[in-house]
């Protein structure tokens, strides 16, 4: 029985976590140009103010912060939610956030985090290429739009 149990659990956590490789594109898929028109789309429908990047992240300031200012090297804590443009929640720390490297995160967030001091918030949204590219990722659809509302707890 604690065997069954054991078994059950490893294939449900492990099927969970590996995209099926038959549903990968063989190359990678140039989702720039409708990563573009979705983040626009969903600046306008929701009355955002926003920047864009030379790289192609779109980022808003709600709050700038007043402690430190985090590199690209640095280590942080970050409480986020991260959303696609249809508002569909896919990731959220708690309310204490969650400390990492800024070396170990998307592009868009190696680029986005450093636009905040301690105590800011905002809002980042990641084209597919600063995300998870063309390709499936731990039930992340390939060319996806990731929306974080982020804020800088601490630069470590």
């Amino acid at each position: 029985m604690k065997y069954s149990f054991l078994v059950i659990l490893t294939v449900l956590f492990t099927s969970c976590s590996i995209d099926d490789p038959e549903q990968q594109p063989t190359e990678p898929i140039d989702y720039t140009i409708q990563n573009d028109n979705e983040i626009k789309a969903y600046i306008e429908e929701n009355d955002l103010t926003a920047i864009k990047t030379e790289s192609g992240l779109y980022y808003v300031i709600e709050e700038q912060g007043t402690g430190k200012q985090p590199t690209a090297n640095s280590n942080v804590t970050v409480a986020y939610k991260g959303f696609y443009s249809n508002k569909k929640v896919f990731d959220q720390s708690s309310e204490s956030g969650v400390s990492f490297s800024l070396q170990n995160v998307i592009r868009g967030w190696k680029e986005g985090i450093p636009l905040f001091k301690e105590g800011g918030s905002g809002i980042l949204l990641v084209p597919s290429h600063l995300g998870y590219g063309s390709f499936n990722y731990r039930g992340i659809p390939g060319g996806s739009v990731l929306i974080f509302d982020v804020k800088l707890i601490s630069v470590n």
